[in-house]
């Protein structure tokens, strides 16, 4: 691991034993351009209590967040764990980090890869971001098929696209695991390029999903409008995510205060 990875890694909070290493969205933003300005990849993830869930059920995912390089608190329950420990962070999702960095890599002239979503998605979002980005350089906007595998030679090959495209920063927009396994796999085959996964970032830019209201999202209530919006997809998996919940924060002693996990860079 290169010496600015190993800064990076330290934890600020450990959640179901996965560390949390960025308290805000203003020192990640801050961090990753350092990286890309440096020539060093890396992995972005977001965790949220659906990640945790899987983490639990799947060896590979809990092998791919062990080694990413950045990880955040994305979802108010998660946030509110780490706080219980001391963690001073706020909330940093994939959906909020993407239009920061497009900002941030057409101002310094990175060039970015879309890869994931739908076809449909890409085509729309990439004109929205050609107007508010006029210079940003975008290499690369590719869906894989259904039932892409992520560990398959395929995946393999759509890695080589990338490298060889000379982008610096992917942002991956497959959802969990298979997101967070591609860009783990991707990482160690591309390791001059960031891998941010983002989920359904790009799908909010094209208009295809919607997002909850400003003030849902301010107070933590984002997942009851996803449920809302999409029960019968939802509903089993926020069940699990409410069971998890309630093991982490009413069953489990806490975790002592961050700062006994270790030092921060």
């Amino acid at each position: 691991m290169d010496t600015i990875a190993l800064r990076d890694s330290l934890p600020i909070a450990l959640i179901d034993s996965q560390p949390i290493n960025i308290a805000t969205q203003s020192e990640l933003l801050d961090k990753i351009m350092k990286r890309v300005k440096t020539g060093f990849g890396f992995t972005l993830f977001t965790l949220n209590l659906d990640h945790l869930v899987k983490r639990r059920d799947d060896a590979s995912f809990r092998d791919a967040y062990r080694r990413a390089t950045f990880v955040t608190a994305d979802g108010a329950p998660v946030v509110a764990l780490a706080r219980r420990q001391g963690a001073k962070l706020e909330r940093t999702t994939g959906a909020d980090l993407l239009l920061p960095l497009c900002a941030a890599a057409e101002r310094d002239g990175v060039p970015v890869y879309f890869f994931g979503s739908s076809d449909e998605a890409l085509a729309k979002a990439s004109v929205k971001l050609r107007k508010m980005f006029p210079a940003l350089d975008i290499r690369g906007l590719v869906s894989p098929p259904m039932g892409f595998d992520p560990a398959s030679t395929r995946a393999d090959r759509y890695g080589e696209r990338i490298r060889l495209s000379g982008a610096k920063l992917c942002f991956v927009l497959l959802g969990a695991p298979k997101q967070e396994l591609f860009a783990d796999r991707m990482m160690q085959r591309c390791p001059g390029v960031g891998f941010l996964c983002v989920g359904a970032a790009l799908d909010f830019i094209a208009g295809d999903q919607k997002r909850a209201p400003a003030l849902m999202q301010k107070t933590g209530l984002e997942w009851a409008w996803r449920l809302a919006t999409n029960p019968r997809r939802l509903l089993v998996r926020y069940a699990k995510c409410a069971a998890l919940l309630a093991d982490l924060a009413l069953l489990r002693p806490r975790v002592p205060h961050a700062a006994s996990i270790g030092p921060r860079s």
